[in-house]
């Protein structure tokens, strides 16, 4: 007997490429089923789907919906159409059955489920998911619409320039002023003030997983988050609930993401948080740094939020406000540590550490036959830098300095795995007389070499880098990212992490946990 697998579409496309991050069935559900189940046994409940891109949130809603109108409906088709097949003609009931099946249909599409897409080819991709026709004004769309569209729009959308960049969502004129034969990126949901106009409705859910990011024109591939103007722009809809699967970079701020992050970890409404730290563990084949969360806001039931570690194997909660840090303390399990840390210390090194740049010579800057030695990237080394391009102002020059790269786990995107960050060989001690370029952060700026090598034996205890590891959700590590490890002031000794465990007190269980989180020294690479 041979085994006929016939896979959901939608859930091969979620595995395609890194393009657009499309969302499996499964993974979708999974957030459907954080909503108050009677939502999908109202035929008044209205669902919004922002910045559709295969039509797979709306499809799986309306499975649902259609399931609570029509209990059983499935197998009662199956069965109906097995008749069909065999010539046999329907019953009166049987007919009913059909007639009131399509009236369902007809009111959940039309009234109940509405879209927006991102891209021309998108709209064509989630109308044939939900009306299982890209034209649902046609004669094989399951429900019939008096327009092309259905309630799956899309409206071609041109950036408002300013400065070179666009006003609503920060694109690049140079990269994104393009003529009609091209997609402008443009998005609808989010380049306007008035999102509420798009339908001429409010909504009760709004749900989608929208775009992560846009080149902003700087060097290189510099590309600038834009999915939380969708978070935001919804929030303004003020629906009773929204939820949205992003990347969990905005637990630490940074580019664009700083009043975000501020804004998330304040709001009350944001009732539950389930975080990935393994991208791939949501979406298949798909590789970025730092993980995913989705997370359900409720627009009239604020309080805790009930905080969810997801793996493929382990799911792990707790109930805790967002906001107890400026950083958001993503695993449970750290809470109690870093609390526990952080009481018992005044002063932490993201007030030591430099911030980048620290002589003022970018990464690009080109080695000179002679003149200040200066460490380069690691695969260039120790050359010199001219007098007249070093930057003394922060007076590390002349003291030993302990030096950190700035992207210390590159090629880490996985912070389900043991994470190493430091070790002898991406460290660096630096004479007095010696500087650097961006490449590396000054750690510490020291008297004498002996204090520096003890500062150094601090910052490669598992201890330390396990407290850097909380703020970290992607591969670069900045001095804000310091703020949980403590400043000793003096460092006049050799540090282990038994001596810091008996400093503040590390039971047996944490520090297991620590050291589960935390590669060996040597073993990163």
């Amino acid at each position: 007997m041979i085994n006929k697998h016939n896979p959901d579409v939608l859930s091969c496309l979620a595995n395609l490429s890194n393009d657009e991050v499309f969302t499996p069935p499964e993974v979708v559900n999974r957030m459907l089923d954080m909503l108050p189940q009677e939502l999908f046994e109202s035929t008044e409940t209205t669902f919004l789907d922002p910045c559709c891109k295969t039509g797979v949130f709306l499809r799986e809603i309306a499975k649902r919906l259609l399931a609570n109108q029509m209990p059983g409906y499935e197998q009662a088709v199956e069965e109906i159409n097995a008749k069909k097949v065999n010539g046999q003609k329907l019953s009166p009931d049987e007919k009913w059955f059909m007639n009131q099946l399509q009236i369902s249909i007809d009111h959940i599409f039309h009234n109940q489920l509405f879209g927006i897409a991102i891209t021309e080819m998108t709209s064509l991709v989630s109308r044939r998911s939900v009306y299982c026709s890209k034209w649902p004004n046609g004669e094989y769309s399951v429900s019939k619409f008096d327009n092309p569209e259905g309630n799956i729009r899309f409206k071609r959308i041109n950036h408002t320039w300013v400065n070179g960049k666009c006003k609503y969502c920060g694109a690049s004129e140079e990269q994104y002023s393009r003529g009609d034969a091209l997609e402008t990126h443009a998005y609808e949901w989010i380049h306007t003030e008035n999102p509420e106009g798009i339908f001429n409705m409010k909504f009760d859910v709004i749900i989608s997983n929208p775009p992560y990011q846009l080149s902003d024109g700087g060097n290189g591939k510099s590309a600038k988050p834009i999915y939380q103007r969708f978070v935001l722009q919804a929030k303004k809809m003020k629906p009773r609930f929204l939820t949205m699967i992003i990347p969990s970079r905005w637990f630490a701020g940074g580019k664009g993401l700083d009043e975000f992050r501020a804004d998330m970890l304040h709001d009350r409404s944001v009732r539950k948080l389930v975080d990935f730290e393994n991208f791939k563990d949501v979406f298949p084949g798909v590789d970025l740094a730092g993980g995913a969360c989705y997370f359900l806001w409720d627009r009239d039931n604020k309080g805790r939020c009930e905080v969810v570690n997801q793996t493929k194997e382990i799911s792990e909660s707790a109930s805790r406000y967002l906001d107890e840090y400026e950083t958001f303390v993503r695993q449970n399990k750290a809470v109690r540590i870093v609390k526990k840390v952080v009481e018992q210390n005044e002063d932490f090194l993201n007030e030591r550490i430099s911030s980048r740049k620290p002589f003022d010579l970018p990464t690009n800057y080109e080695p000179v036959s002679k003149g200040i030695p200066c460490h380069f990237i690691q695969k260039v080394g120790l050359r010199y830098a001219s007098p007249k391009d070093v930057d003394d102002s922060l007076h590390y020059l002349n003291k030993w300095k302990f030096l950190i790269p700035k992207s210390p786990i590159a090629g880490q995107t996985d912070f389900s795995k043991p994470v190493g960050f430091y070790y002898d060989g991406n460290t660096r001690i630096a004479k007095p007389g010696e500087c650097c370029t961006e490449s590396w952060l000054v750690a510490g700026a020291f008297d004498t070499k002996a204090e520096t090598l003890n500062y150094k034996s601090y910052i490669f205890t598992k201890i330390v880098r396990f407290l850097l590891l909380q703020t970290v959700v992607s591969q670069d590590v900045t001095k804000k990212n310091f703020c949980f490890v403590p400043d000793l002031g003096t460092y006049d000794q050799t540090y282990t992490d038994d001596i810091l465990r008996e400093r503040w007190n590390i039971n047996d269980k944490e520090w297991e946990y620590i050291a589960s989180r935390i590669g060996e020294i040597g073993g990163e690479q």
